[in-house]
């Protein structure tokens, strides 16, 4: 089977099933989903869902079990839309990288402002030296001139 095939039914497979997932599932565990891929086996019997799920750990799993509740909903719709000869057993797969990099933007971020603020009392270090030094040599031309 050609993988331009399968990487094309997967396509269709994440549209239907998040478009699904968005308007048609009715289950208040099933919120904030972003379905982010799908990998179909070689025969076209199964397809791994990867989805993003925002909210605490806990809000992740109920919003797992509810995902694997309406699996059969959702096998239904995938029937229904594409033109297949089997319909693909759906099993849903956890991806937190979408939660990895809002986390690692919020480091980003507190490490400039922790930086920012070195620079600014290095800047006021620097100025107060300045000051210090045209204090020193304005002493120093003065005790010369007074000699």
């Amino acid at each position: 089977m050609s993988t331009r095939r399968t990487a094309r039914i997967a396509e269709a497979i994440r549209e239907v099933v998040s478009t699904s997932i968005l308007f048609e599932v009715r289950d208040p565990r099933v919120r904030h989903v972003t379905v982010l891929g799908v990998e179909v086996a070689g025969d076209l019997r199964s397809a791994k869902i990867s989805v993003s799920v925002m909210g605490t750990d806990t809000e992740q799993r109920l919003c797992m079990q509810g995902l694997e509740s309406t699996r059969g909903f959702l096998q239904k719709r995938i029937a229904d839309r594409l033109d297949l000869r089997w319909t693909p057993v759906l099993s849903f797969d956890l991806d937190d990288g979408i939660k990895k990099s809002i986390e690692a933007s919020r480091i980003l971020r507190e490490l400039q402002a922790e930086e920012q603020e070195f620079a600014e009392e290095d800047d006021e270090a620097d100025e107060l030296n300045d000051e210090a030094a045209n204090a020193d040599e304005l002493e120093a031309d003065a005790d010369s001139n007074v000699q």
